[in-house]
């Protein structure tokens, strides 16, 4: 019998390589965080040994799941010995049944240093889900500001610092808004994110605080947890500025890239998102910013969606306000960032 290996355990284990070898399907849907895909049954060939599993049982299922295995059973073993270099191998399949005990034999009949997680991935889904109900240990610092004061540039910047800055929109791969996904990868499943967070989460543990972008509950079309809306609702808040022409710039260089030639490579996402502004800014407007866009004049447009719709729809302060436990001037992201830093070095989260 291979060594079993707890959820938290594998998570904690020095230099381990997490090993998934559910399907490609399986894994694209959602896996534990750096975990690597070496699938023992492609998706057609997982749907062929379900389908007889609950047919004829578990036995004729074993012996086709064999049947599959075999022809590519070198070139797996090669895949698991060349990780296995690099630290311990850590295996799970859906539950930790036949697939992972399967390869965790045969590894350890060839002397690797190999785990099976105890419950698979489904053991590991409680953890997320445990993690994700219970009251956040962490105390949260919330950035609030307009659209385009470079909330996000000051996390990256106090990340770099090695603070515990937490980008749930890089995360979530999409912006917070109708031109949140212009230029994003596609959004990963919910359960993804929910593992992607909990990583991050458990990784600053230590510090006992994080620091945030202030969030509503769904960021594209996914959801936080409410144990960490309710921690930041109860945070620090730290109000983010800055004058409304820095902010168009910011504004136009993350939503716009453009070609050699100058023009504006993404229009036809742009003016997607415009359109679905219509019933707010009304049909002229959105025809006239939709044709601006294709010429490329992006100034007027830009101006007008944030004096006209998203300020007056988040109705932050333009300037320092006393209803925020601090308030930074993001002109300059290194520097707010240092003032960030120096400020909560001396406060108590």
């Amino acid at each position: 019998m291979s060594n079993e290996i707890s959820v938290r355990e594998a998570l904690e284990l020095p230099g381990a390589k997490i090993i998934d070898v559910r399907s490609e399907s399986e894994y694209a849907e959602a896996t534990i965080p750096g975990a690597l895909n070496i699938p023992l049954l492609d998706n057609s060939q997982r749907a062929e040994v379900g389908k007889l599993y609950k047919q004829k049982g578990a036995e004729e299922a074993r012996e086709l799941g064999l049947q599959f295995v075999s022809p590519k059973l070198s070139g797996i073993v090669r895949q698991f010995s060349e990780q296995a270099q690099e630290g311990p191998l850590v295996v799970f399949c859906w539950r930790g049944g036949m697939r992972s005990k399967s390869v965790c034999s045969l590894l350890e009949s060839m002397g690797l240093p190999v785990y099976r997680l105890v419950g698979g991935y489904k053991a590991y889904r409680r953890y997320v889900h445990e993690y994700l109900t219970r009251p956040l240990s962490l105390k949260v610092v919330v950035i609030h500001g307009l659209t385009g004061v470079g909330k996000t540039e000051v996390l990256h910047e106090l990340r770099r610092m090695s603070l515990p800055a937490v980008d749930l929109e890089g995360l979530a791969n999409n912006r917070g808004s109708v031109f949140g996904q212009i230029g994003m990868y596609p959004q990963p499943s919910q359960k993804m994110f929910d593992s992607l967070l909990v990583k991050e989460l458990a990784l600053w543990e230590a510090a006992g605080y994080i620091i945030v972008e202030c969030e509503s509950r769904r960021i594209g079309r996914l959801i936080l947890p409410d144990n960490l809306l309710e921690a930041m609702r109860n945070g620090i808040k730290i109000l983010a500025y800055c004058p409304i022409k820095m902010r168009m710039e910011r504004i136009k260089r993350i939503y716009s890239s453009k070609n050699e030639f100058g023009l504006v490579e993404n229009k036809e996402e742009l003016k997607k998102a415009i359109k679905s502004l219509e019933r707010r800014i009304g049909k002229q407007r959105t025809t006239e910013f939709c044709r601006m866009v294709d010429l490329g004049q992006l100034n007027e447009v830009v101006q007008h969606l944030l004096v006209s719709y998203y300020d007056p729809l988040y109705r932050y302060p333009s300037e320092p306000s006393a209803q925020y436990d601090l308030s930074i001037d993001t002109s300059d992201i290194s520097t707010a960032a240092a003032k960030i830093s120096a400020v909560l070095s001396k406060m108590e989260v």
